[in-house]
């Protein structure tokens, strides 16, 4: 059985559907749109600093190849791929991730509210389960509960299903 991934505490790896050995990409918990996945650095680390440049590399690469995999398989017309790099910057999982979310000229979300995209991202990790959050708050200040609670989180079968998905189309890749 292979090493479980953390995203900072959180054992993720059924969420995983790419990965190299330096990063990986899960499905989201709460994704704002449909699409919005997580690219993660296999070690756990608070800033893009950091990491070393093996490892900013994989990163990168890694979120511009799913990044075309996750605009095509969500029919979108383009991407917002976001790092919040530190608490200042709205970062509340302290380890370096980039957020990716197909984005689509018309019917997506925020196609009339394009400034939303970034405090709604913030909420997103902030509605993150009780366990997280308490470890999260011994290294930062806690947040504030907003109407992002309400929004509904995924079951891990849902994600698990997307996940092989998603994971098919990278094997179709190959």
């Amino acid at each position: 059985m292979s090493t479980p991934l953390l995203f900072s505490t959180i054992e993720v790896s059924r969420q995983v559907f790419y990965r190299t050995t330096l990063s990986y990409a899960i499905v989201n918990l709460k994704p704002i749109v449909p699409g919005h996945v997580l690219v993660i650095s296999t070690r756990v680390v608070p800033r893009l600093a950091d990491l070393t440049g093996d490892e900013l590399t994989s990163l990168m690469t890694s979120v511009q190849m799913v990044g075309k995999v996750i605009e095509k398989a969500y029919g979108g017309d383009g991407l917002t791929v976001a790092c919040q790099d530190g608490k200042a910057a709205g970062q509340t999982i302290p380890h370096v991730h980039f957020h990716i979310l197909p984005r689509k000229f018309r019917g997506d979300f925020f196609s009339q509210r394009m400034e939303e995209v970034y405090p709604a991202l913030e909420k997103s990790e902030a509605s993150l389960p009780k366990d997280l959050k308490e470890s999260r708050e011994q290294h930062y200040e806690p947040l504030k509960v907003d109407a992002d609670e309400n929004r509904p989180q995924r079951t891990m079968e849902d994600m698990e299903k997307e996940a092989a998905w998603l994971r098919s189309l990278f094997t179709e890749q190959e």
